[in-house]
This record gives C-alpha cells, sequence and structure tokens, in this order.
C-alpha cells in the first residue's frame, strides 16, 4: 500500500486523524498513510497516550474526502486513501510586517536608527521593513512622540526585528533612488590601478620599515636604561657620574689645528738666507 508522492497531506494532520480513528473503521496504517504521519502517532491517539489532545476535524466536511473513499479503505485495508481536494495553501495578506509580541517594544528604537543613519529610505520603506505606521515614524522624527525620552536608537538587525539581507536591500534601493554615490569608493577603484602584487609589496615595506624602527628605538630604550643604571651605581658608590649616552649628547666636533699661513715659510726662508750671508762675509 503505497502512496503517491505528490498527494498533498490535510491541512490539519493531527486534528484529521483524531477525526478518522474516533469515526471511521480504517486502519492505523491507512490513517497514518493519509495524515503523512508515523503509525505509533495515529496509535498514540487511539489510546489517548497522545502528549497533546486534539479536536477532530472531518474531513469530509472539509472536501478532504468523501464518505465512499472511506467505505472503499474500510472494506479493504491495503487500499490507500485519495485526497479529493487538496487543501488552500494559506497565504498571508498583504499588510504590514510581522513582528512577535516580545519585539514590539523594540521597534520605535530601530525606527529612530534608521531615521539617524539612513534618512533617504522613505517612510514607506521603513513601514514595510519594520512593520510599523507612518504616524509612529512621523512622531518619532518630529519628537512628539509619547515615549520619546526613553528611546534610544539601536541597530534594526541586532534587535531582530529585521534581517542584514533585507536592510542592505532597502538601503541600496532608496541610494539608487535618491540618487546618492558613494563617492569616495568610486574613486578609490577608479584612481587605485595597482595590482594586488604591488599592494602585497608596499605593505612588506611598510612592515619591514616599522619592524626596522621599533628595533632602533628598542635598541636606544636598552641604552638609556644601562646609562641610568651605571649612574645609580656611580651615584651609590659615590663616584663621578658616567658619561652620559650617546643618544642624549650632541655630536662632538674635533678641534681644528692650527695651519700655518702661507707667509711664514716664506719669513723663515728669507731669515736663513740672510744668517748664511752673514756667515759667509765674517769669514
Amino acid at each position: 500500500m503505497a502512496q503517491g508522492s505528490t498527494q498533498p497531506t490535510p491541512l490539519m494532520p493531527h486534528a484529521t486523524a483524531t477525526w478518522l480513528v474516533d469515526n471511521t473503521g480504517l486502519s492505523f496504517e491507512q490513517i497514518a498513510e493519509f495524515c503523512g504521519l508515523h503509525i505509533l502517532e495515529v496509535q498514540a491517539m487511539a489510546d489517548d497516550l497522545a502528549g497533546s489532545k486534539y479536536t477532530g476535524r472531518d474531513p469530509v466536511h472539509a472536501g478532504e474526502l468523501n464518505q465512499d473513499e472511506i467505505e472503499k479503505g474500510q472494506a479493504d485495508e491495503s487500499y490507500s486513501l485519495v485526497m479529493q481536494k487538496a487543501p488552500v495553501e494559506v497565504t498571508r495578506t498583504k499588510g504590514p510586517r510581522y513582528t512577535p509580541v516580545s519585539k514590539r517594544q523594540d521597534k520605535p528604537d530601530g525606527i529612530a536608527w534608521l531615521l539617524r543613519n539612513h534618512p533617504e529610505i522613505s517612510d514607506a520603506q521603513i513601514s514595510k521593513l519594520i512593520g510599523t505606521t507612518r504616524n509612529t515614524i512621523g512622531a518619532i522624527r518630529e519628537r512628539s512622540h509619547w515615549n520619546i525620552q526613553n528611546i534610544q536608537p539601536k541597530d534594526p538587525v541586532t534587535l531582530g526585528l529585521c534581517s542584514q539581507r533585507e536592510l542592505d536591500a532597502v538601503v541600496a534601493k532608496a541610494a539608487k533612488r535618491a540618487g546618492v554615490v558613494e563617492g569616495e569608493a568610486a574613486e578609490t577603484i577608479v584612481t587605485d590601478g595597482r595590482s594586488d602584487r604591488e599592494k602585497l609589496i608596499e605593505e612588506l615595506h611598510a612592515e619591514r620599515a616599522a619592524n626596522a624602527k621599533a628595533a632602533v628605538e628598542a635598541a636606544q630604550e636598552a641604552e638609556a636604561a644601562a646609562w641610568l643604571e651605571a649612574k645609580r651605581e656611580s651615584e651609590e658608590a659615590g663616584e663621578a657620574a658616567p658619561p652620559e649616552a650617546s643618544i642624549f649628547s650632541e655630536p662632538t666636533v674635533a678641534p681644528e689645528e692650527p695651519t700655518a699661513s702661507p707667509e711664514e715659510p716664506v719669513e723663515e726662508a728669507s731669515k736663513d738666507a740672510s744668517d748664511e750671508n752673514g756667515e759667509t762675509s765674517a769669514e
């Protein structure tokens, strides 16, 4: 007894199974197959062992079964019941977005956040995104809401009022409608024609320069600490403080040696010549 995989289940499977158990002579297997339940669930309903008590729902009155199908099933236990009319899918009517009761108190905070961070979004979009009314949005914008003192702007995604994908779609649609373009991002994309390899090399060079600078600073700090330690030890020993480290002193310049002027050798040469002439005349 195999049921077609395309056959839908009743609108209320457990309630329908309860009614069939109480009002027909169908087997548990037939009822379980028709309602899409496990046979043990049907047996528990028949034995009043189910955790939940269901009120029976008449599938004949709903048009899902007719009396002929029920009689065929009662006459042959291997017969699979055939649904006469599939249940109509319940679709939600158009209206404000449904929000759980536990999160409705967070709506004003989400509305305030949207008004502050995305003023390009229209009231109709906010109303559809969060599930509120335009009167509430206008009261929060004009700060005339009855609870305005306690309203704190909070991200509606964090509050669970909408998903990040829905928020991004609304923001993008509003920005496109308002003609808002992220200029900085666009300029970056247009002007920055470097490849990923060049950017990576530049980052590595910057990182290497930062590491070298950090090493120099660490060495200077170590040298300063050593000088301070030596100075403290010398002060404790009563000796003169050692000369300051090179990092604290100005670079010294060696004094220039006096150089003889170009006139001095000439004068000395003339003096020697005159002495030689005097000695020659004396002889």
